[in-house]
């Protein structure tokens, strides 16, 4: 995302279209879910309500018709967005395919078999997160995982709610340490460290949380029900595609490589068993594309909004606001850490907010003496706590939405309460700010200010 500063001063009134969209997407679900209504933030589509804001951004900003459009397509063919976009499509491809030729139902009646049912919802906590670590894809890795953990919690009585919630605290957990993670290298590059330091210091702080997670996912992810072992058949060759997916990862192979491999080996397989026809495999495909048009639509026209929005000086005036409020060097780190998280809340996007604010968190470790390695950790944790926690983010929605054809389906909203990897990150690092437990490579190699401007000058 170019975040353009020639344009426009600093304007408070550039983030309204923002608000509108919050106010009617936030608004509407609330309503509905208080008086009762089914799915209520499903009611009024995600898409519409940012359509709504786009068209109020139009009338807002100055300048020609034709200005502002090429400014919105900008921002919508960014290259983070329209990647995402498209794993969106890979995502739900294979979740199709892999589901019609009878690989989900096969993988969790596998799991079922070996992992006590006590212990599945931890597991697939862990499975998610190491899963993310390998592909640096959180959307990749609920992709993939989602269909497998949901028809698990289905058979075996599970708190649906819960279980998603899990797969998503561990998607969050690996794209936060992956150094393959687009917000890892964004995060590095804006502040100027490197990917090894800035995972050490990330991982102290995101290891106790995951701890800690996994302890209350065992003691209370038990199954409602149990589902008799003599009554889980399974095909283990149907399981296949998502042990191919798995190792692939664990290799290193490229997300859409990956999921774009998952499909052709559950195509293949499901042609061979009898479980669909060739015309069959194509269709599911295209099944698989248009169950994430939702989604792939509101990824796409919030990223032309934040573009616009960014342009008109919405985001500098808040992030200027924020900076005005910093007195030293730990307000400096609670100062990064707030305009992050406000910048995801924006713009609904962990590597789009971070290259937004990473300027402006830089221009602060050099006013406060911040350890650039520090603050890179810090703009990566706290756009990923808020990715997977905002209600209209788009790992929440896939991981949602992937329950549509499960006995229980989960809204947004029923998430907040559990979401607790999210929750305790933010607590530990809050407290790393004031105890930095988690220093231990900043402690024995200290960051070296004036070595450091001095190199920074130099590059300009």
């Amino acid at each position: 995302m170019d975040n353009n500063k020639n344009t426009t001063n600093a304007r408070g009134s550039a983030l309204i279209p923002f608000l509108v969209f919050i106010l009617i997407y936030l608004g509407a679900g609330i309503i509905l879910q208080a008086q009762g209504v089914e799915m209520a933030f499903y009611q009024f589509p995600a898409p519409v309500a940012i359509l709504i804001a786009v068209i109020v951004a139009f009338v807002m900003f100055k300048g020609k018709t034709d200005d502002k459009l090429a400014d919105f397509i900008k921002g919508c063919g960014d290259e983070n967005i329209l990647t995402m976009c498209f794993i969106y499509l890979f995502a739900g491809a294979f979740a199709s395919v892999a589901s019609a030729m009878g690989g989900v139902d096969a993988t969790a009646n596998l799991g079922l078999s070996i992992i006590p049912a006590h212990y599945i919802t931890a597991g697939m906590f862990v499975i998610s997160a190491f899963l993310a670590v390998s592909t640096g894809s959180s959307m990749g890795t609920i992709g993939a995982i989602g269909p497998i953990a949901i028809t698990t919690a289905d058979k075996a009585g599970l708190n649906m709610p819960l279980m998603v919630a899990a797969i998503i605290g561990g998607a969050m957990f690996g794209d936060n340490l992956s150094i393959i993670s687009d917000t890892t290298i964004a995060a590095t590059k804006t502040q100027g460290c490197e990917m090894r330091d800035k995972f050490k210091v990330n991982f102290f702080i995101a290891l106790p949380a995951a701890i800690i997670t996994f302890i209350l996912l065992l003691i209370l992810g038990r199954p409602e029900t149990i589902v008799p072992l003599d009554k889980l058949d399974y095909n283990f060759i149907k399981v296949l595609p998502y042990i191919f997916v798995l190792v692939m990862a664990v290799l290193g192979l490229n997300v859409f490589m990956t999921l774009g491999s998952g499909i052709v080996i559950a195509g293949i397989i499901g042609i061979a068993y009898g479980d669909i026809a060739p015309l069959g495999f194509v269709q599911s495909i295209y099944s698989g594309f248009t169950g994430m048009t939702e989604i792939f639509l509101l990824s796409l026209m919030t990223g032309g909004l934040a573009y616009m929005v960014t342009k008109n000086g919405g985001l500098e005036w808040l992030l200027v606001k924020i900076k005005g409020l910093i007195k030293g060097e730990k307000s400096a780190q609670i100062g990064i850490a707030a305009i992050a998280s406000v910048a995801d809340m924006a713009v609904a996007n962990n590597t789009v907010a971070i290259i937004i604010t990473g300027p402006i968190s830089k221009g602060i470790c050099e006013e406060f003496h911040v350890d650039p390695r520090r603050s890179a950790s810090l703009l990566d944790i706290w756009t990923c706590i808020f990715q997977g926690f905002i209600p209209y983010g788009a790992q929440v929605l896939l991981a949602c939405s992937l329950t549509a054809e499960a006995s229980t389906q989960i809204s947004p909203l029923s998430l907040f309460p559990l979401l607790w990897y999210q929750q305790l990150l933010a607590v530990f690092t809050i407290i790393s700010i004031f105890i930095p437990f988690a220093d231990g490579i900043i402690k024995k190699r200290p960051w070296d200010y004036k070595n450091w401007k001095a190199k920074e000058t130099a590059a300009k």
